[in-house]
C-alpha cells in the first residue's frame, strides 16, 4: 500500500523512520511503470540509475534542513530537467537540456526528487490531454473521459498516487482543467510569480508554471518556497510581502463575484447549475457575500486568445518545425496554428488595444471584490465526443479559463463535488494579481468544510487590501475621509471597538482630532468604521498622520484585532474626555448644540 504522499504526512514518515526516500522513490517508480501502459502519464520515467544521483545527494543531508526532503514530484515535459530529453510531446522537437528550469533547480535544492517527465497536449496546445503522439491520457476516475490538458500527465501523477505534487503549465487553463477532472487543487499563480526560465513557451507573454496538489495547504507551502524573482526570466516579478506564506490563513467576511445567469454556460450539462449553486452556498457559509457580476468583458477577452493574434505567439515556437517537417506536428495542432502566418502588426496592435479596454472594465469590477467564483469547466466531455469534434469540445473546456492570463489574474481550481457518474467536478476562485495566498486560503476553507477534522489556520488570511479602523475625522462623510477615498478605500463596516477604550477630543486644531486610548479599567465601546484600502497605499497614509496619533492594533467588539488609529498618552494633555458620548459623530453633534 502506498503511504500518504501529502507533504506533512511524508515528512512525519521520514522523521519516524517508517520510510526512506530510496525505498519510496523506487517503489513509486514501479507503480508508475505499471500504470503507464493504461494512462500514458509519463513520456520519460527516470530509470533507477537516473534517480540514483538525487537519492545519494539526500543521504548526506538532514531532514530538518530541507523543507521538501525526499518529496517525489513529476515534471511536465515542456519543463527542463538537466540531462533528460524535453519533447513538448513532439519527438522531432526533442532536445536534452544541460541545465534544469529555474523552478526545478529550486525544488531540487529544497530536497525534492523528480520521478519523470509527464505527457501533455503537444506544445501545450489543448485542454484535453489527448493530443499527444505518446498516447491519450485518460481520466483517473472514469476511463471514458480524458484527463484534461494540456498538463494531463502531471495531474495523473498526483491523482494516481505516484507524486506528492506535479508541475504543469497554464496559458489558457492547462493547470486548472486537469485539476477539475481529477479531483485536485490546481494553482495558476500570478504571471511571473513562478519563474518560467527553462520552460518551452506556448505564449511567452502569458505562460505560467502551475502546481497540482491534493490540498490548498500544500499549494501554499510550495508557492511560499518558490515565489522568487529570477534573473534568468525577464518576465519574472517580485512577490509583494502581503502575498508571502504568512498571508495564508482563515478568511474573514468577504465579497465574491458570481457570474450573471446569462453568462453561465454548462453546454447541456444538467448537473452543472445545481453543483455550482451548491458551491455558492458553501462560500456563503464561510462568511462570503455573493455579488452578481457581468462576465461578458472577461469572456470577450478570452476569445482574443485563439481568435486574435496570440495564436501567432504560439506559432513562433512550433512554426519553423511545421514549415520544415509538417508531419512532425499533429494535424489538430497544425489546424489551430494555421492562420498564425497571416497575422500582421496592425491586427496585433488593434487586439492589444481592445484587450486594454476590456482589462480596464474587468479591473473596475475586481476592485470591489475579494475574489470571483466560476465553474472550472462547463461540462466534462467524453473521449468519443473529443474524437468527433476536437476543436469545438476543446474550446468548451476553456470557456471559464482562457481569459485569466490575458487579464493578469491569479486563479485556483478547487475540488467541489462529484457528479452522479462519479466524475470529479470543481470550481475556480480567481482574483487580482498577487492575491494567490488569499485565494488558496479560501480554497483551503472550502476543502476543510468537507474535512472538519483538519484545523483551520490560526492567523487571518491576507491579500492586497489592508483593513483600517478609523474613529474620527476619517469617518465616512467627515472632514478627512477624502484621504481614504483618494487612495481607493471602501467602507467595509460600521461597528464598535471592544469596551476597553476611552475617547478624547485632543487640544488644538483645526481640524478637530480625537484620540482613542486603550485602558485597563473604566473603558467603553467606541463607534468606529472599518475601511479597506490597497496595501500599496498604506505607507503614504501612515506617513501623513500627525503626532500624537499613529497606527497600531485596535480590538473590535467581536474580538478581532485590526490596524487602526491609536493615540500616545502624552497627547492627552489638555484633551477633553468624551467617552460618555460613545463616538466622534456624537461629539460633533454636541458642538452644534452649543
Amino acid at each position: 500500500m502506498t503511504p500518504s504522499l501529502r507533504l506533512d504526512d511524508l515528512r512525519d514518515a521520514y522523521r519516524s523512520g517508517e520510510l526512506t526516500p530510496r525505498n519510496l522513490l523506487l517503489s513509486l517508480r514501479e507503480k508508475a511503470a505499471a500504470l503507464n501502459p493504461d494512462y500514458h502519464l509519463f513520456i520519460h520515467l527516470l530509470t533507477p540509475e537516473e534517480l540514483e544521483p538525487y537519492l545519494v545527494a539526500l543521504e548526506g543531508q538532514a531532514l530538518e534542513n530541507l523543507p521538501l526532503y525526499g518529496v517525489p514530484f513529476a515534471i511536465k515535459d515542456n519543463i527542463d530537467l538537466a540531462g533528460i530529453p524535453t519533447t513538448a510531446a513532439c519527438p522531432a522537437f526533442s532536445y536534452v537540456p544541460q541545465r534544469s528550469a529555474t523552478l526545478v533547480e529550486q525544488l531540487l535544492a529544497l530536497g525534492a526528487i523528480p520521478l519523470g517527465k509527464t505527457n501533455l497536449d503537444q506544445f501545450a496546445t489543448g485542454l484535453n490531454g489527448t493530443r499527444s503522439p505518446y498516447g491519450a491520457c485518460r481520466n483517473s476516475v472514469l476511463p471514458d473521459y480524458p484527463a484534461g490538458g494540456s498538463s494531463a500527465g502531471s495531474s495523473l501523477a498526483v491523482a494516481l498516487g505516484v507524486a506528492s505534487f506535479a508541475l504543469g503549465t497554464d496559458t489558457a487553463g492547462s493547470g486548472r482543467v486537469p485539476a477539475a477532472l481529477n479531483n485536485l487543487l490546481g494553482l495558476k499563480a500570478t504571471k511571473g510569480l513562478i519563474s518560467t526560465a527553462g520552460v518551452v513557451p506556448a505564449c511567452r507573454t502569458l505562460d505560467c508554471v502551475t502546481t497540482f496538489t491534493a490540498t490548498a495547504r500544500e499549494a501554499s507551502q510550495l508557492l511560499a518556497l518558490t515565489a522568487r524573482l529570477d534573473p534568468r526570466d525577464e518576465y519574472s516579478r517580485r512577490n509583494p510581502l502581503w502575498n508571502d506564506g504568512s498571508a495564508f490563513g482563515a478568511p474573514r467576511s468577504f465579497r465574491f463575484g458570481v457570474p450573471r445567469r446569462q453568462d453561465l454556460a454548462f453546454f447541456g450539462c444538467h448537473e452543472g447549475p445545481q453543483l455550482f449553486q451548491a458551491a455558492i452556498e458553501r462560500l456563503k457559509g464561510l462568511g462570503g457575500e455573493a455579488v452578481e457580476l457581468d462576465l461578458s468583458p472577461f469572456l470577450e477577452a478570452a476569445r482574443l486568445l485563439y481568435e486574435g493574434p496570440w495564436v501567432a505567439e504560439r506559432y513562433s515556437v512550433a512554426g519553423e518545425l511545421m514549415e520544415r517537417e509538417p508531419d512532425a506536428v499533429l494535424p489538430v495542432i497544425r489546424a489551430v496554428l494555421a492562420k498564425a502566418p497571416t497575422v500582421d502588426g496592425v491586427q496585433t496592435f488593434r487586439a492589444q488595444y481592445r484587450l486594454q479596454v476590456l482589462k480596464a472594465q474587468c479591473d473596475r469590477v475586481m476592485e470591489t471584490l475579494d475574489c470571483v467564483l466560476t465553474p472550472t469547466i462547463g461540462r466534462p466531455v467524453t473521449l468519443a465526443e473529443l474524437a468527433a469534434e476536437p476543436v469545438l469540445r476543446n474550446s468548451e473546456l476553456g470557456y471559464y479559463t482562457n481569459f485569466m492570463n490575458l487579464l493578469d489574474y491569479a486563479a485556483v481550481a478547487v475540488p467541489s463535488a462529484f457528479m452522479a457518474n462519479g466524475l470529479p467536478w470543481g470550481v475556480t476562485l480567481f482574483g487580482r494579481a498577487f492575491t494567490d495566498q488569499y485565494l488558496l486560503s479560501v480554497a483551503d476553507a472550502l476543502q476543510r468544510q468537507q474535512a472538519p477534522a483538519v484545523p483551520a489556520p490560526a492567523n487571518p488570511a491576507r491579500h492586497d487590501r489592508a483593513r483600517l479602523v478609523v474613529c474620527g475625522a476619517h469617518l465616512d462623510g467627515l472632514a478627512l475621509n477624502w484621504q481614504l477615498q483618494q487612495r481607493g478605500a471602501r467602507l467595509v463596516e460600521a461597528t464598535h471597538s471592544s469596551a476597553d477604550y476611552r475617547l478624547y477630543a485632543l487640544a488644538g486644531g483645526p481640524p478637530l482630532r480625537p484620540g482613542m486610548l486603550r485602558v485597563s479599567e473604566d473603558g467603553v465601546a467606541i463607534e468606529v468604521e472599518v475601511w479597506e484600502l490597497p496595501s500599496s497605499e498604506l505607507g503614504s497614509f501612515l506617513t501623513g498622520i500627525p503626532a500624537p496619533l499613529g497606527l497600531g492594533k485596535v480590538q473590535l467588539a467581536d474580538g478581532r484585532w485590526e490596524s487602526g488609529f491609536i493615540c500616545e498618552p502624552y497627547g492627552l494633555t489638555g484633551a477633553q474626555d468624551i467617552s460618555h458620548l460613545g463616538g466622534w459623530r456624537a461629539y460633533l453633534d454636541s458642538l452644534k448644540q452649543l
